[in-house]
C-alpha cells in the first residue's frame, strides 16, 4: 500500500494530468431502470461512472436464511443480492464491497453468501468479529473475501473499542484493514486508540460529523491529521446522515464530502450505504442512490478525481484486479 500525505494532494498534480482523458459522460439518453428497492426513483446517476467502478459499503439482510441472533422491535427487512443488483444496474457500478451490520453481530454467514453469489472478482466483505475469533477462522473469511474487520459503535452488537488495537494486531499479516463507525465525538474520545496501527484504518460516512457545524467540527482536522500519517482512508457515504439540510442534495453534508475530496483525493471512496438500514427505521428519509451517486460532480473537481473515487482508491484498498490504471 502506497503512502502520501494530503499536502502533496492538494498539489493534484497527479490528478489533473488524468481529468481530461476521462470526460464527463451523460446518462439522460439511456432507458429508465427498473424501480430499486430501497431507493426512491428510477432516474440514473448525472454521470456514467468509469469501468471497474466500486461501491465500498452496502448491506445485505435475508432473515429468513440467516436470522438475526437478537432480533429488535424493528428488525431490517430483507434486502437481497438480487436487489442489489437492480440497484448496480441503475448505477452502473460493478463493484461492491458487502459490510456484516450490527443486526448480524458477529454472524457473517450472510456476508460470505453475498460476496460468493456476486463472485470475488466483483465483491469483498467486511467482518465483524470478537475477541475470541481463532487464527482459522480469519484464515477462512479470507478466503471466503474478507479483506477488514469493523467496529460500529453506534449500534450495539459488535466488538468494543478495547479490541480495536488486539485485533488489528491479528489481522496484520493477512492484510485487512480496520474500519469504524462512531460518531464524531466518539471518534475525538477513541483518537488514541486510532493512531498508528499496524494496519490500513477507513472512517465510515465521513467521520459522521454533524451537518450543523460542518468542517468546524474538530473531528473534521482530527481525521485529516490520520489521513496525513498514510495509513487512513474514508468513507464518503451516508451523507444523508447528520443532515440538518436533508435532501436531495444534503447541502450541509454535501459540504464536508466535497471538502474531504479535496483534501485527500487518494484517499477517499465512495459507497452507497444501500439499503440505507437508517432510513428503513425511519430515522431519515429513503435517500435516491442515483443522486447520492451523482453529487459526486459537485464534490470533485474534474471526472480524473471521480475515477479516482470510484476505481482506483478502492480497487487498491480492497485488493480488486481492475487489468488498468495500475490497480492491484
Amino acid at each position: 500500500m502506497y503512502t502520501i500525505t494530503r499536502r502533496t494532494l492538494f498539489a493534484g498534480a497527479a490528478t489533473s494530468a488524468l481529468a481530461a482523458a476521462i470526460p464527463a459522460t451523460a446518462s439522460a439518453d439511456r432507458p429508465a431502470p427498473a424501480p430499486t428497492p430501497f431507493s426512491i426513483g428510477t432516474n440514473r446517476p448525472t454521470f456514467v461512472p468509469p469501468h471497474a467502478s466500486v461501491d465500498s459499503h452496502l448491506h445485505i439482510f435475508e432473515p429468513e436464511r440467516f436470522p438475526y441472533p437478537s432480533p429488535t422491535a424493528t428488525p431490517p427487512p430483507r434486502a437481497t443480492v438480487a436487489d442489489y443488483r437492480l440497484l448496480q444496474a441503475r448505477l452502473g457500478t460493478q463493484k461492491a464491497v458487502i459490510v456484516t451490520p450490527s443486526n448480524y453481530a458477529t454472524d457473517n454467514r450472510c456476508t460470505l453468501d453475498a460476496i460468493a453469489q456476486l463472485g470475488q472478482a466483483n465483491a469483498r466483505g467486511i467482518a465483524v468479529v470478537s475477541g475470541t475469533v481463532t487464527d482459522t477462522e480469519l484464515q477462512s473469511l479470507h478466503d471466503g473475501g474478507i479483506r477488514g474487520i469493523r467496529f460500529n459503535l453506534t449500534r450495539p452488537g459488535g466488538a468494543g473499542t478495547e479490541l480495536i488495537r488486539p485485533l488489528a494486531a491479528r489481522i496484520a499479516d493477512l492484510g485487512w484493514h480496520v474500519q469504524i463507525h462512531m460518531t464524531a465525538d466518539g471518534i475525538l474520545e477513541n483518537l488514541h486508540l486510532l493512531q498508528d496501527l499496524p494496519v490500513e484504518l477507513v472512517i465510515d460516512h465521513m467521520g459522521r460529523i454533524p451537518g450543523a457545524v460542518g468542517t468546524g467540527h474538530p473531528t473534521f482536522a482530527a481525521v485529516l491529521d490520520l489521513v496525513d500519517r498514510g495509513r487512513t482512508w474514508v468513507k464518503v457515504s451516508g451523507v444523508y446522515h447528520e443532515s440538518v439540510s436533508g435532501p436531495p442534495r444534503y447541502e450541509d453534508r454535501s459540504a464536508i464530502g466535497k471538502a474531504f475530496v479535496a483534501a485527500a483525493p487518494d484517499r477517499v471512496v465512495w459507497g452507497s450505504d444501500w439499503p440505507h438500514p437508517t432510513a428503513s427505521r425511519g430515522e431519515v428519509p429513503m435517500p435516491n442512490d442515483a443522486d447520492l451517486l451523482s453529487l459526486l460532480e459537485d464534490w470533485a473537481p474534474n471526472h480524473g478525481v471521480i475515477h479516482r473515487v470510484l476505481v482506483d482508491n478502492p480497487n487498491a484498498l480492497y485488493g480488486f484486479t481492475t487489468g488498468r490504471h495500475g490497480a492491484r
